[in-house]
């Protein structure tokens, strides 16, 4: 796998540098809200990480701010439940969202925290992007559309990350980006520009901290 993440071009040097600079911020665990009523108040910019229950939400969002256990990710597919906030230098927060597809719970239980998700989105004015997490060895699966009508229902802009990239041939890796870019072609909310990403390599993650920059309206 390359180290030159294509999606470098649309990004300056200086861009590219301020985004890790905010990202070397202080980050912290603000809480977890297991129902409407706990969100904290719509005061900062805010971004959201959604996708399968083993798409490496957190392992993406602890690659993002450098820290190996802010998100703590789990073996335990599912075990997000909550919308759980973190502040990222008191400038911003990043929320991770209950994971999908999940099929060990009890689908009441399924429901329940599928729910605190969509309610979250339709009541975030301060909600600036979603970022749909989905493992480059797959690409979009027929479980993905049901968060992307949603989002598109809600009217919030979200745009695909492709997790793992390092686990696949860089023309693989192209040949699922256009793919996915096709996919999502006439979704009304959709980013057009589809970002890759590896946590465990570092592939892409210095582009996703410009575009969480820059789509907050932040800087370091």
């Amino acid at each position: 796998m390359t180290d030159e993440p294509q999606d470098a071009a649309l990004y300056s040097e200086e861009t590219l540098e301020s985004g890790r600079v905010l990202f070397a911020r202080q980050a912290r665990f603000m809480m977890g809200a297991a129902k409407i009523e706990q969100l904290p108040p719509d005061d900062l910019p805010e971004v959201a990480f959604a996708g399968r229950s083993n798409v490496g939400k957190s392992s993406l969002i602890n690659a993002l701010t450098g820290h190996n256990h802010l998100a703590r990710a789990s073996n335990e597919p599912g075990r997000t439940r909550e919308v759980n906030f973190f502040v990222l230098d008191e400038k911003l927060r990043l929320v991770d969202l209950p994971g999908y597809g999940w099929a060990r719970a009890s689908k009441t239980t399924v429901k329940s925290f599928q729910n605190l998700g969509r309610d979250y989105l339709r009541g975030r004015p301060r909600l600036k992007r979603a970022y749909l997490l989905i493992d480059a060895r797959h690409g979009l699966k027929e479980v993905d559309n049901e968060p992307m009508d949603a989002l598109d229902k809600a009217a919030v802009s979200y745009q695909i990350v492709l997790t793992k990239a390092d686990k696949i041939k860089p023309h693989e890796l192209a040949a699922v980006i256009e793919k996915t870019q096709a996919q999502i072609k006439k979704r009304p909310a959709a980013h057009p520009v589809v970002l890759a990403t590896s946590s465990e390599k570092g592939f892409g993650i210095p582009e996703l901290r410009a575009e969480i920059m820059t789509t907050c309206e932040v800087l370091p």
